[in-house]
């Protein structure tokens, strides 16, 4: 044959196979959320390579809180317009969803970024270094830890600005998560909002040689996790011949139309089902933190810069659950009676494993990073619970949890000693008379986080537990209760320690924040009473918000 006729033949081939592949049709209005995030992270990172270094930091703060708040903006025009109800649909050739469950959760990691980007952006807790303002970020993360170059960086006065557009990096993956409507989507975005943060925890200024073992663990247990989730995309995509999560439910129900014969020997395979399911399962619930896949989290929450740790444990959690619930609600829910015996035992060990442990600790940071364990536990059993109600109870709670969490976090960051964060417990001894205003703040917080009426934790706690008991899951219930009875131990016990122990002479200070970090800390107190005292308006919105599109 010869090379002309070769080539005639592959660009006929060629041409057939243009004309077959279909144009993409993406809904650019329905997915600008993502987008506006997206494209601040491209232009942070320009920010980075052409604003000279002095004007750097008010660039990426700017950028970052305008286009978080305009996402949100986005969100709350598609609701408006009825894409969390009557309109919801999917999107972008059914990879993403919008309806309800997905607008809310997006709209409520977009809140808690914002607070969270005001708690990174913070300047004045540290002492000034070489006339400088410094921030809790490493002055060159590319230095070795104690290296000259480090120290000329620190004398330079050089910051960290690449952790704004690195945070919208990893916002942007946590909205396309909770609203993934395929397994390959659900991945990539998991990977999109994973390496950012895994590269955030390695950024401390202070104790960087922690900072940075708690990125590798986190790095390394994070592969794990990603590595289970992908074998158990692969089985999955055995066992259905498709990705795509409408496809998977009609396999799993039996109802599937035109099977591809090249697919129907193993096809319906439940093994592939079963073993796939829970590999899937096992990469989310790594990342939402429950017991045993949560090994990471206290030496991550403890060793990564305390504004990082409050941002990931509030963002982090809301878009895990997310992408739980559709995962369990809209591709298994005809396996419920094979997953929720399952799911039982994860939420019975969540919420003791956590209470329990968290009595022993002596860091305030693991205290809390034990404490939103058993906080997984608790939301897990609004997860069970398999209705309508279930689905809004969850919502509810992320959302209220999220902003006690970074809350929290921006108080731990004003208690100070000459290392930095005072965190460790016996150093809080009598801070409510060195500091009544911040031992109050952070008492409050501890409250909520105990699930004492009157405040956010509490109208969380009911409403899960509600939907729990609805759903016949009362023994679960019960074990919920054991484990917030144990959990409000150490809580309160943080309070006596702050309120009624002598403070020590050499205790710690309290520094004065800029008016950022009061913001983050204002509006955690402000979310926490409002949804305690007056949570009917919210547990209405996240009803109407509770019907996944399938």
């Amino acid at each position: 044959m010869s090379a002309t006729a070769v080539h005639s033949l592959w660009t006929t081939s060629a041409a057939d196979a243009i004309v077959k592949i279909p144009a993409p049709k993406i809904e650019y209005a329905q997915l600008s959320p993502v987008l506006i995030v997206l494209g601040a992270a491209v232009l942070g990172i320009l920010i980075e390579a052409f604003v000279p270094r002095k004007g750097r930091y008010h660039a990426q703060l700017f950028l970052s809180l305008v286009a978080l708040a305009a996402s949100f903006a986005a969100v709350v025009a598609l609701a408006a317009d009825g894409y969390g109800t009557t309109k919801a649909r999917l999107a972008a050739m059914g990879a993403i969803a919008v309806d309800g469950p997905a607008l809310f959760l997006q709209g409520t990691i977009l809140l808690a970024s914002v607070v969270a980007v005001f708690t990174f952006a913070e300047r004045k807790l540290d002492p000034e270094s070489h006339g400088r303002r410094v921030d809790s970020f490493a002055a060159q993360a590319a230095s070795v830890p104690g290296s000259d170059s480090e120290k000329a960086a620190v004398k330079a006065g050089f910051t960290t600005t690449e952790v704004f557009p690195l945070a919208l990096f990893a916002v942007a993956g946590m909205l396309v998560f909770p609203a993934a409507n395929d397994l390959l989507t659900l991945f990539i975005a998991l990977e999109v909002f994973s390496l950012p943060l895994y590269l955030l925890c390695a950024l401390a200024r202070r104790k960087r040689l922690m900072s940075q073992e708690a990125a590798v663990k986190y790095f390394l247990l994070g592969s794990f996790s990603s590595a289970f989730l992908l074998f158990g995309i692969a089985l999955m995509y055995g066992f259905a011949g498709s990705v795509s999560y409408a496809r998977i439910a009609e396999v799993v129900d039996g109802t599937v139309q035109n099977v591809d014969p090249a697919l129907a020997d193993t096809m319906g395979n439940d093994a592939l089902l079963l073993i796939g399911g829970a590999m899937i399962l096992m990469g989310l619930l790594f990342k939402v933190g429950a017991v045993p896949f949560h090994m990471w989290t206290p030496d991550v929450y403890q060793g990564a810069p305390t504004p990082v740790t409050g941002f990931m444990a509030a963002a982090t959690k809301v878009a895990a659950f997310g992408a739980l619930l559709r995962l369990l609600y809209v591709v298994l829910p005809g396996l419920r009676w094979d997953w929720r015996p399952v799911m039982w035992g994860v939420v019975i060990a969540t919420m003791l494993g956590g209470a329990i442990v968290a009595i022993t600790q002596t860091d305030i940071k693991r205290l809390l990073a034990y404490s939103s364990i058993a906080h997984a536990g608790f939301i897990l059993a609004g997860v069970i619970a398999g209705t309508a109600e279930g689905i809004s109870s969850v919502l509810f709670y992320l959302a209220a949890y999220s902003f006690v969490t970074i809350g929290a976090f921006a108080v731990v960051t004003l208690v100070r000693d000459a290392g930095g964060e005072a965190t460790h417990l016996s150093k809080w001894a009598g801070l409510g008379r060195r500091s009544p205003l911040v031992a109050a703040v952070f008492a409050i917080y501890l409250l909520a986080f105990a699930g004492i009426p009157l405040t956010s934790g509490f109208s969380g706690k009911f409403a899960v537990f509600k939907a729990a008991a609805q759903s016949g899951a009362g023994a679960l219930v019960v074990v919920g209760v054991i484990a917030s009875a144990i959990a409000a131990f150490f809580y309160i016990r943080v309070i006596v320690l702050m309120f009624f122990s002598e403070p020590k002479p050499e205790g710690p200070t309290v520094a004065v924040p800029s008016p950022l970090t009061m913001t983050a800390i204002a509006v955690g107190v402000l979310v926490t009473l409002v949804l305690g005292v007056a949570p009917q308006y919210f547990l209405d919105l996240a009803g109407q918000a509770g019907v996944f599109v399938r």
